[in-house]
């Protein structure tokens, strides 16, 4: 193997397989220094201002000349005088293709009685409100099985019983978008096909009422949806004892599923990327791309997300949109966000975070460049706002922050059942009541965090398996994994405490 990446020919750098030192030799060009794995060197002069390419496409400009054999990062590589927002051709549709044959493929999953599928089978608490997540927590620390092992060994179907609380539910307008963003986050939850039952636990007095949320979400109450406050039960410890009761009415039920063969179609996964490095898309994220691909050819559904994060590359999205009104659909969340970086005093180029550029990532156009490879090369279907119920098939785009439990929050409240998560630097991570398969980018974050990682795609970088390859292994693993056998980081514990639907507006 050549210690460097060319991944165009047209490119002006070059990604270290391995660190280089200085005097080496890259492609005839003596290196300048040292260049850390991961990281981009210059296989030609540019001048101040020039555009940079990787992919074939613009990743930055340069700040300063950069000479051959120079290594290329946030010294001499910036978003240029326009701050990354020049030109791009959305050409919509112009790359949509021909619809192929499905093909079939199954798993064992769980039939709901309403027809939906499910990968688990828990319980849910969910809060209304800040104030009413220590009584859900309580709740659900009854029935945990590391500290009460007997409290569910009845119910060996059940997989265990989660409360999903987070920061919010009062302080903000009660018709502003924020309240409506949570609304529909704990509406998607609530009715998640991972969930036999849930119950929601308020305070009482909050912004978020449950009642007006069971209205404005059409739900009501019923065997596998109770709700009420903690100020109408008589205060925490009776709000504790009510809800334990009600799950413990709810478990017998909950218990009485079976695996069954279920088509692959029912599968629509969560495609998440954090912690990224230089290798991510190149190695893991087109691997995912390609197991997308597979699961879209068999009827499943995947949904690309985190808007900040596509920056620079929406271009290549809109090339595969069905309808000219999809793409144009998600320009208006790009313009969205442009306009909300700047409201708030930041910029599009505050993502990516440290350990990005750590790793060797330089500016938001190249992390971009390199997520949207996720997204495999099917057309995209459909555009949603956070949350939003995702009702069609095949590949989706909804529209979400950059950060990874906000993001992966509202791909579950709309419906995804599993989530695939690359990372580069090792993030550690897990999305309940949907199982979350981590995957590496690189093998030396593989052998030193094998205990959380569930597939290493650091063999293509070490020139061991294809894209290919690595795709069919991938999508093996998401049925295997929709299946039951329970992925690192449910084996780990994770899943509760990364719940975290996205605020928006003024805290009042």
């Amino acid at each position: 193997m050549t210690p460097f990446i060319r991944l165009h020919p047209n490119d002006d750098v070059l990604i270290a397989r391995s660190q280089l030192v200085g005097g080496s030799s890259v492609e005839g060009i003596a290196v300048r220094g040292l260049i850390p794995a991961g990281h981009k060197v210059a296989v030609r002069d540019l001048p101040a201002g020039a555009p940079v390419r990787r992919y074939n496409q613009i990743i930055g400009f340069t700040s300063k000349p950069v000479a051959a054999g120079e290594h290329v990062h946030t010294h001499n590589l910036g978003m240029g005088a326009e701050g990354g927002a020049f030109a791009r051709d959305y050409a919509f549709g112009a790359d949509v293709k021909p619809a192929a044959p499905l093909r079939e493929a199954t798993f064992m999953g769980i039939q709901r009685a309403d027809g939906r599928v499910a990968t688990r089978n828990y319980i849910g608490i969910l809060s209304s409100v800040n104030c009413s997540a220590t009584a859900a927590r309580a709740i659900a620390d009854h029935f945990s099985r590391q500290t009460n092992p007997r409290a569910l060994a009845d119910y060996p179907n059940v997989d265990g019983v989660v409360a999903l609380t987070h920061g919010t539910g009062c302080g903000m307008d009660t018709e502003g978008a924020g309240m409506q963003i949570l609304e529909r986050t704990l509406a998607g939850y609530a009715t998640h096909a991972n969930f036999a039952a849930v119950i929601v636990v308020g305070l009482g007095c909050e912004a978020n009422q449950i009642n007006a949320w069971l209205a404005h979400s059409s739900l009501r109450e019923g065997e596998t949806l109770q709700v009420f406050n903690i100020q109408d039960t008589g205060g925490t410890r009776k709000t504790v004892e009510k809800g334990i009761s009600l799950i413990k009415q709810m478990l017998p039920a909950a218990n009485r599923v079976k695996r069954e063969p279920c088509s692959a179609a029912h599968i629509t996964i969560g495609l998440q990327c954090g912690g990224s490095d230089g290798y991510s898309g190149i190695s893991a994220n087109p691997a995912l791309g390609a197991a997308v691909d597979l699961l879209v050819a068999h009827g499943g559904t995947a949904i690309l997300s985190e808007t900040p994060e596509i920056y620079g590359a929406e271009h290549l999205l809109t090339r595969r949109a069905v309808k000219r009104e999809v793409g144009e659909k998600l320009i208006e969340r790009i313009h969205w966000w442009e306009n909300y970086t700047r409201v708030n005093e930041g910029e599009m180029n505050n993502n990516p975070s440290p350990g990005n550029k750590a790793g060797g990532l330089t500016t938001i156009l190249e992390k971009s460049l390199g997520a949207v490879a996720k997204g495999g090369t099917s057309n995209l279907q459909a555009v949603y706002e956070y949350a939003q119920p995702v009702d069609a098939h095949g590949f989706v785009y909804m529209d979400t922050p950059g950060y990874d439990p906000v993001s992966a929050t509202g791909q579950v409240a709309g419906g995804a059942n599993m989530i695939c998560f690359t990372t580069g630097r090792g993030s550690a991570y897990g999305c309940a009541p949907s199982p979350s398969l981590k995957i590496a980018t690189n093998t030396a974050l593989w052998q030193r965090q094998e205990e959380d990682m569930d597939i290493n795609c650091g063999e293509i970088i070490d020139g061991q398996a294809s894209i290919q390859e690595m795709g069919e292994r991938i999508f093996r693993l998401v049925l295997a994994t929709a299946s039951g056998e329970a992925s690192k980081s449910e084996q780990h514990g994770y899943g509760q405490n990364e719940f975290v639907p996205w605020q928006v507006g003024a805290v009042m």
